[in-house]
């Protein structure tokens, strides 16, 4: 497993393990770590599909809450445990190596004020697939499906608990679906363009378990400006400032 230790976010004190032929993590890890709601009452957080806890390590820049992460595949755990060390972060981050499904009763049924996840995006029958390619599992619902995954959040989230989750807008009506029929209402709602005039290819979406109807659609954003850089509220994102 050829592996690379990269800083994370531009912060040379924060860095991060990568298996270079694995599926390392990219910008909408990072958008839905920004984009989770943090307040002073969240205190445990659990993080779905963690790979190599990207969204864990970010989030520890934004708050001190108790962190669970979850990821089904050992190497992608391994590089997990790698990190969290190499930060220091061990009192802070807990990991478990094991498929999401069922994790609440290892981990506690309505324990946790918010749970992440940037989940496998691709339905199993959409494309042709090698079902135990590590890249594969990250990238299809081989293991976990979408209604798993928001039916596992809703069990994990105490009453009024967020459930934040990036994903394609192609399953957006489905997602909205899903989160409703395991009682989490959708309150806030941003689109991701890769640039001006382009078409959208993520968006970002978090729910409250048992909230009241009413959805806020943020401002969209966009990753490349027209001169091909990150926009400001990239750099923003990626240096904490």
């Amino acid at each position: 497993m050829p592996l690379v230790c990269n800083e994370l976010l531009g912060r040379p004190l924060l860095k991060i393990y990568q298996d270079t032929d694995a599926f390392n993590f990219s910008i909408d890890s990072m958008l839905l770590a920004s984009f989770a709601t943090i307040t002073k009452k969240v205190n445990n957080i659990c993080d779905l599909c963690t790979g190599n806890a990207p969204i864990p390590l970010y989030l520890t820049l934004r708050s001190k809450a108790n962190i669970k992460c979850v990821e089904v595949q050992k190497n992608s755990y391994d590089l997990a445990i790698k990190s969290i060390l190499e930060n220091k972060l061990e009192n802070q981050i807990e990991v478990i190596n094991d498929n999401l499904i069922g994790i609440s009763n290892t981990i506690g049924k309505s324990k946790f004020d918010l749970v992440t996840c940037n989940p496998p995006y691709f339905k199993v029958g959409d494309h042709n697939i090698n079902p135990n390619d590590k890249k594969a599992i990250a990238r299809h619902e081989v293991l976990a499906t979408l209604d798993d995954i928001v039916k596992e959040a809703s069990i994990l989230l105490n009453s009024k608990g967020y459930f934040a989750m990036v994903h394609r807008p192609l399953r957006l009506i489905e997602i909205i679906d899903t989160f409703r029929k395991y009682k989490i209402e959708p309150k806030r709602l941003q689109f991701v363009y890769p640039k001006f005039g382009s078409e959208c290819n993520h968006i970002l979406i978090e729910g409250i378990k048992d909230g009241a109807p009413g959805l806020k659609v943020l401002e969209p954003i966009l990753v490349y400006g027209d001169d091909g850089k990150w926009t400001k509220e990239i750099l923003k994102i990626y240096n904490y400032e």
